[in-house]
């Protein structure tokens, strides 16, 4: 009763979350009950794909929370989503063993290739899944909590937060391509064999992942909903359009900020362990400032502070993205940036924005 009076005004959050129930059902029917020769039948390397793009957008809701209702422009959020990766990737690579090139039961492949002598500290406990389902969260939640402490303390706002979240993405970036960290260098976790026991490269694992991460995008979606209509999100919102009037009221701003802002890191940590054992690799690459702009764009195109608009908008654009790297490798970038630009000026609200407007002059 609670979830359908949440969703009851909600018509773009019903639309979104049927259509996802949809995606879940019909994709591994379509991959398993039709032959290859028929036209409608997906292959399971498309089936990846669509899990990849469901987990870039539990990411793109994660942004819009703290950017949509809270006024936060984080150009950081890419960090949290490798952290959780990371994190998915020590689990996987645990659980290697002896199957690796080196065959040592216990070193990754690429610690024996650097003739590390023993298991660093901060891997153990990663053979456990519950150990590493909990670094998932932890890792970019404690981050980002002590990131924003600091800052949204000293009353950090505007362009200068976002500066400084660029700054701590591109510090960890820098930091992860030392080999001397411990987390593979340059080239990052890869070569995973298994998740729970099941072959990552078995058809049916590919599917479950696909059905989980769907799975997780409508609970991440509800509990953002949930969150953005309590209290906290209705103070959230005040904070975004007039913070000093809002901290003159009563209100701790700082709490407030630290609690959307730490929350939405998490949720990015999950989509980021989502990601990982479909694409099959891990690397610093993941932590780039430009991968961060990208979210930011999705949620634009989208339309910020729907949620449901920036996980289309991160759908719509990594499509597109697959189809011009694909097609038109030179053109991805400056595409990407038109789009932002055309978006920016003529359709401020995204494309939700622009479809509610029609549909209230209709």
């Amino acid at each position: 009763m609670g979830l359908l009076k949440l969703l009851q005004q909600d018509r773009g959050g019903q639309v979104f979350l049927g259509l996802l129930a949809l995606a879940a059902v019909l994709v591994p029917l379509l991959n398993q009950l039709l032959p290859e020769s028929h036209a409608l039948h997906l292959s399971t390397y498309t089936v990846t794909l669509l899990g990849k793009y469901l987990a870039f957008a539990l990411l793109a809701i994660a942004v819009d929370l703290a950017w949509g209702y809270l006024g936060i422009l984080s150009l950081g959020h890419g960090a949290f989503f490798a952290l959780g990766g990371y994190a998915m990737g020590m689990y996987l690579m645990r659980q290697i063993g002896e199957r690796g090139v080196y065959g040592d039961p216990v070193l990754p492949d690429f610690m024996v290739f650097l003739n590390w002598d023993a298991l660093p500290w901060f891997w153990y406990g990663f053979d456990m899944f519950w150990f590493a389902a909990l670094m998932v969260m932890l890792a970019p939640g404690l981050l980002a909590f002590v990131f924003g402490w600091l800052a949204f303390r000293s009353r950090v706002t505007g362009v200068y937060l976002s500066i400084m979240t660029q700054a701590l993405t591109y510090a960890l970036m820098l930091a992860f391509f030392r080999n001397e960290m411990g987390f593979g260098g340059n080239n990052g976790l890869t070569d995973f064999k298994e998740l729970l026991g099941f072959d990552l490269q078995a058809d049916s694992t590919r599917i479950g992942l696909f059905v989980v991460t769907a799975l997780m995008l409508a609970l991440g979606y509800i509990v953002c909903r949930a969150i953005v209509q309590s209290r906290l999100g209705r103070v959230a919102v005040a904070v975004r359009d007039a913070e000093d009037r809002t901290r003159f009221v009563g209100y701790r701003v700082e709490h407030v900020k630290l609690a959307i802002f730490t929350f939405s890191a998490v949720l990015a940590g999950i989509a980021g362990a989502l990601y990982v054992p479909q694409v099959g690799i891990i690397n610093p690459g993941e932590f780039s400032p430009l991968n961060s702009i990208e979210i930011v764009i999705w949620v634009a195109v989208g339309g910020r502070g729907t949620l449901y608009g920036a996980a289309a908008g991160a759908l719509m654009v990594n499509y597109g993205k697959t189809y011009l790297t694909g097609a038109l490798p030179e053109v991805w970038l400056f595409a990407l940036g038109a789009l932002f630009v055309l978006v920016t000026i003529l359709l401020p609200r995204g494309l939700i924005g622009l479809m509610k407007r029609r549909g209230a002059t209709s």
